[in-house]
């Protein structure tokens, strides 16, 4: 495997699935993608700056030999980058705990409720990155503290495991 680096920059080209799908992505050649590790045996996760801007967390995602890097709405919109744009791709290992910012509210609600921490941190990686995304999308603290409090109560009613059409309904829960 080459020689990890701290930092590396090229240009891709914004690119859409073509399905209809909505999908953008950028597409990172296979040496440049090997050169960052799978941390956790699986996933190898970056931290991603479009054209000097924008600086996002993510994974590097296999495909045909190849990786790409997927680039949401927000950004696209924020960047006013469409398909078929060059884009100036800055890639640096995240080497973060969990691969994205956790939320505080989630934070604390794990620090109050021990057993809740524990089944928490006893799932994947990815499920954990899913329920702080979560949380982190609620639009007023009051909402990320729900969310945190639905997601801390359905791990202990599940035995640690996410049940995710359960869940969603449990978020749909009003806000008291």
């Amino acid at each position: 495997m080459p020689k990890v680096v701290k930092a590396i920059k090229f240009t891709a080209v914004l690119d859409s699935s073509g399905n209809g799908s909505g999908w953008h992505f950028v597409g990172v050649p296979r040496e440049i993608g090997e050169r960052f590790p799978a941390l956790d045996g699986k996933s190898r996760r970056v931290v991603c700056k479009l054209n000097g801007k924008e600086e996002f967390q993510c994974a590097l995602m296999p495909s045909s030999g190849e990786f790409y890097i997927m680039v949401n709405k927000e950004v696209r919109t924020r960047l006013r980058i469409y398909s078929g744009n060059s884009v100036e791709v800055l890639l640096k290992l995240d080497d973060s705990k969990y691969g994205m910012a956790m939320p505080a509210e989630l934070e604390e609600v794990m620090r109050q409720d021990p057993e809740g921490d524990r089944l928490f941190h006893a799932l994947t990686p990815g499920k954990q990155r899913s329920l702080m995304w979560q949380v982190s999308k609620g639009k007023d603290v009051d909402l990320r503290i729900h969310r945190a409090l639905i997601i801390m109560e359905h791990l202990k009613d599940n035995d640690g495991k996410v049940d995710g059409e359960k869940l969603y309904r449990e978020m749909k829960r009003p806000v008291f």
